[in-house]
């Protein structure tokens, strides 16, 4: 699907304005929305490819800086030692409730966006992954897909790293894809069991996948990337939010497990 040229918004929060990119299709109509969080790099170019794929599949993908009140507007962290060691920083100096703030405020765009049918789910990549978990608990949310987020077993999140994250998972309601790569050394194997026990107690609607893969395994840039892994679940991201956003995602059911050897 054609798309239009990249909309920016530069929505109010209370620790201040945060620029959000949006992408969304050509064609005429109205059309489910995403909120698409970040790796801690910001919208890096992988970050918008991700979003013209999804926006190209029929969906208007908001984008939000996640580090708008750390960082000067436009700011794209470098995917090197440098970048990271800024982006790990910025992700434990801002709040918990700054993230939050921000969720709800992508939300309430897409609500009002002309282009956007008030259907919305969430997808999120690294500290976007847990980021997209949180936004998963505000109740217009219908669908969530989490690339192996980080910080949920520790609640590590945030100023103080000490989030309340796990404590909070009853409160999500949308059905969740929860992906993550074996090898990833940033959420282990006991850290995901964590997480994976923690959505079960809850009762969520939830399927999980595992993968052969490295952390940020899905970025289309260095040595980490898997294009093959990556388009599978990219592809099944956009099935689950075809049939949460547009056809209803139908009753719970159990917790699943699908593992790629």
């Amino acid at each position: 699907m054609i798309l239009q040229p990249v909309e920016t918004f530069v929505l109010p929060t209370p620790a201040g304005p945060m620029n959000t990119q949006v992408f969304r299709p050509a064609a005429e109509g109205r059309f489910p929305g995403i909120v698409l969080f970040s790796e801690i790099f910001q919208i890096t170019a992988p970050i918008a490819r991700t979003a013209a794929f999804l926006a190209g599949h029929g969906f208007v993908v908001a984008v939000p800086e996640i580090f708008h009140e750390l960082e000067e507007p436009g700011c794209v962290l470098a995917y090197d030692q440098a970048g990271a060691d800024r982006g790990n920083q910025d992700k434990i100096t801002k709040t918990v409730q700054s993230y939050d703030d921000d969720a709800r405020a992508v939300i309430d765009l897409l609500l009002a966006h002309p282009g956007c049918d008030g259907n919305i789910g969430t997808l999120g990549i690294c500290i976007g992954g847990h980021l997209a978990f949180r936004c998963a608990m505000n109740p217009p949310i219908k669908a969530g897909v989490c690339f192996y987020a980080t910080d949920i077993h520790k609640g590590s999140l945030g100023e103080g790293m000490k989030d309340n994250t796990l404590a909070r998972v009853p409160e999500i309601k949308a059905e969740m894809m929860m992906i993550f790569g074996r090898q990833d050394p940033h959420v282990p194997r006991e850290g995901r069991r964590i997480v994976y026990d923690a959505m079960s107690d809850a009762g969520l609607n939830f399927t999980w996948h595992e993968y052969n893969g490295q952390h940020a395994f899905l970025r289309d840039e260095g040595h980490r990337y898997d294009p093959e892994v990556g388009h599978e679940c990219l592809s099944q991201a956009v099935a689950l939010f075809r049939r949460c956003l547009r056809g209803g995602a139908g009753p719970a059911v159990n917790a699943g497990v699908m593992s790629k050897h």
